[in-house]
């Protein structure tokens, strides 16, 4: 019994961590839909969020004075607004000026912008850790017989699940999700259709970004703590997850995120804690040599 228990305690875990990883995945799988491009500051806009969100909720004391379950509603709201305008400014200063230049300058430009708002994060909030605080959300666990789920899992999961659900709508019964997808397959016949792809690329630095920053807000909210540099590991992580799931397709990446969370989990408790980047990539590196196009292979790279 105990045994059982401890394997839905690291399957409980591995979902909600695997959840943050898809939501990020998702942000990088839809700018490389549409532009067939590796943004590589996504990262940065994940910490950018949970530092957004750490000045809402410490710094400002909106968990004191609002209450845990409104402050922390408001605060997924605000993070989301905020870093979708910064991915949009992103994309207007490091990415519009390039569109038509050789591709090598744009991932240079992505780069560089990486390494800016890293510094300018360490600049505005300090390099030390920073620390959400316990008191932000109760320390309420439900028990299912002598299985123990603490709400934090339940409110980031399912925080995940209903913005990954409603992505996923939103893309195939809309008609901006339309157009997107339109762009994905071909920009030229999308602009033949009246589409207007500088929007539909606007709106994918808008969204992905978001999801990021809701991303990085979670992590706050599940671990306790951020640094200004997590972004790299987080960045690097969900890169894997949409490679794994196959990059571009958004299903995929959803997949992905979730399964590289479980494979993160059950590899700390069943191998080692040392071994689970090791063990990690090792998938990887197995799914690129026997499945490059990744475990989603017919819509890769060509439609949403």
């Amino acid at each position: 019994m105990y045994d059982f228990d401890f394997f839905l305690q690291q399957l409980s875990n591995g979902l909600t961590r695997g959840s943050i990883y898809a939501l990020i995945a998702l942000g990088y799988t839809m700018v490389y839909g549409v532009m067939k491009l590796i943004n590589f500051a996504h990262g940065e806009l994940v910490t950018l969020g949970a530092y957004f969100g750490y000045t809402l909720l410490v710094t400002l004391g909106l968990g004191r004075s609002l209450g845990p379950p409104l402050a922390i509603g408001f605060s997924m709201v605000m993070v989301v607004g905020l870093v979708a305008l910064a991915g949009h400014l992103l994309e207007r200063v490091a990415y519009r000026p390039l569109r038509h230049s050789d591709r090598l300058a744009a991932v240079v430009s992505a780069l560089g912008a990486s390494i800016f708002l890293q510094n300018a994060i360490m600049l505005k909030w300090g390099a030390q850790y920073r620390a959400y605080g316990a008191e932000l959300l109760p320390n309420v666990v439900f028990h299912i017989g002598s299985f123990s789920l603490p709400l934090v899992r339940v409110l980031v999961f399912a925080a995940a699940a209903a913005v990954m659900a409603a992505l996923h709508v939103f893309i195939h019964r809309t008609s901006l999700g339309l157009a997107i997808r339109a762009a994905a397959i071909d920009q030229g016949a999308a602009k033949l259709m009246g589409i207007d792809v500088r929007r539909v690329i606007a709106l994918v630095f808008v969204i992905g970004p978001a999801l990021g920053g809701l991303a990085g807000l979670l992590v706050g909210l599940y671990y306790g703590q951020i640094n200004f540099n997590m972004g790299q590991i987080y960045g690097l992580k969900a890169f894997t997850a949409a490679i794994i799931g196959g990059i571009g397709n958004i299903t995929g990446a959803m997949v992905g995120g979730l399964l590289l969370g479980l494979l993160e989990t059950l590899s700390e408790g069943y191998i080692s804690v040392a071994w689970k980047d090791a063990f990690t990539f090792v998938v990887l590196i197995m799914i690129l040599v026997f499945r490059p196009t990744g475990l989603l292979p017919e819509r890769v790279a060509e439609k949403l």
